[in-house]
């Protein structure tokens, strides 16, 4: 493990991106507070995004979109658009790889940069540089949060300092320096539950957790990554650890008119299908489907085992034993606000094992073959020509490529 003596990650972060992309795609937004919402109506639903004047006037994600007219009575709904978010994403990091190579997408609206040795001796000149070439090829309202730092944990805490559109430098050589004017709760990895062990064990400041010690910090965390905060906060090189996907799921939250069982099937089934092409995209098995339903009746959940599949039959048959169970356990007239499909216990499908009790092999290949064909006639029209059952899209489109911040969908999820 070593310290740089340098600059060595760019972090940038794109202000309010959504609503950024909606102002700078679509002239009649420009200027005025903008707040998207997932569906054309705003009856019970929430802003999921709101640009720098929204903001300012007090409006934020995840609030109602009654609270938020009351914030601010000027508020533009606008309608989401995920596959206007890719494209903005992708144009970002192709004109930002002309000032410097992209290291890492984090989500779709953060990347890291590494710093090449010219640009270290002016950093904030790079900064400037990045702002220049976006606003020139991209526009002026897509605005970015530049930091600069040793590692990526303290490039990203630099590019929170000052936003919008801010640039700040943390050097090692200055360390801590402005992260002693910050809150315990601006660091990233901290959230409210491991304030208050740190706060039990005497560190309620950024002061006192500059002064503990790494081993202090393993045995609060309880894993090796108390030890390699510590390390990366102090300006050291600490490489991100590789993580292996876990599961492929969708999500929805539904529409008014949609709320009731035999609408929302429809859409559990439509986005288990597409968890299971992009499980089949990945060269992935599942061995187990879970489900989940919330509504203001209360919550159900459920989990189905899978023989190592990726067929969307199998798949779409486990779904319907979930449903059944969920209808058991729900009152008739429930009214399901949201749900969550997911395949998970993944493996390599060169490594799927065959159940001696379930399906067999000689079914199990003609269904993965039949779904394997049809996603060839699908991406060779780039649209859901055909299958298995009927194809029922819920209002609002965009089912299946919806933008988790994490997740960055591909073009064929829109299909």
């Amino acid at each position: 493990m070593r310290k740089p003596d340098g600059l060595r990650v760019a972090y940038i972060d794109f202000d309010s991106f959504f609503a950024t992309v909606e102002e700078q795609a679509r002239p009649h937004l420009r200027g005025k507070p903008v707040g998207v919402i997932p569906f054309h109506t705003a009856a019970g639903t929430c802003i999921i995004a709101a640009n720098k004047i929204a903001k300012a006037c007090g409006v934020t994600t995840g609030m109602a979109v009654r609270e938020a007219r009351i914030q601010c009575p000027d508020l533009v709904l606008q309608p989401q658009s995920p596959d206007l978010y890719v494209r903005a994403h992708r144009k970002l990091v192709m004109e930002i790889e002309h000032i410097l190579p992209v290291g890492t997408v984090c989500s779709i609206d953060e990347l890291t940069c590494p710093v090449d040795s010219d640009w270290q001796k002016d950093p904030a000149g790079l900064a400037a540089a990045i702002k220049e070439h976006l606003r020139k090829t991209v526009g002026p309202y897509i605005t970015c949060s530049i930091g600069m730092g040793p590692n990526r944990l303290l490039a990203k805490i630099a590019s929170e300092i000052e936003k919008p559109d801010g640039a700040t430098i943390l050097h090692p050589d200055d360390l801590p320096g402005r992260l002693l004017d910050l809150r315990m709760s601006d660091l990233p990895g901290i959230g409210s539950r491991m304030r208050h062990r740190l706060a039990q064990a005497g560190i309620h400041d950024i002061a006192d957790l500059w002064n503990s010690q790494p081993r202090q910090l393993r045995a609060l965390w309880g894993t090796v990554n108390g030890e390699r905060f510590w390390y990366a906060l102090h300006g050291y090189d600490i490489a991100a650890k590789q993580t292996a996907r876990s599961m492929y799921g969708h999500g929805r939250i539904l529409p008014p008119d949609w709320r009731n069982m035999d609408k929302a099937w429809h859409c559990a089934r439509l986005l288990t299908v597409k968890a299971c092409r992009r499980l089949r995209r990945d060269g992935f098995v599942a061995g187990r489907l879970g489900l989940w339903l919330s509504a203001k009746e209360g919550r159900w959940g459920g989990e189905h085992p899978l023989d190592d599949v990726n067929d969307d039959r199998s798949c779409v048959q486990g779904l319907a034993d979930l449903w059944e169970q969920a209808r058991a356990n729900l009152p008739d007239a429930v009214r399901v606000k949201k749900l969550h499909v997911a395949l998970y216990r993944l493996r390599p499908a060169e490594q799927r094992q065959f159940s001696l009790f379930g399906d067999t092999s000689a079914n199990r290949q003609k269904w993965s073959t039949l779904s394997r064909i049809m996603d060839g006639l699908n991406g060779k029209y780039a649209r859901t020509l055909v299958s298995l059952g009927p194809w029922t899209p819920p209002p609002g489109g965009y089912a299946g490529g919806k933008i988790a911040f994490a997740r960055i969908p591909d073009m064929e999820d829109f299909w």
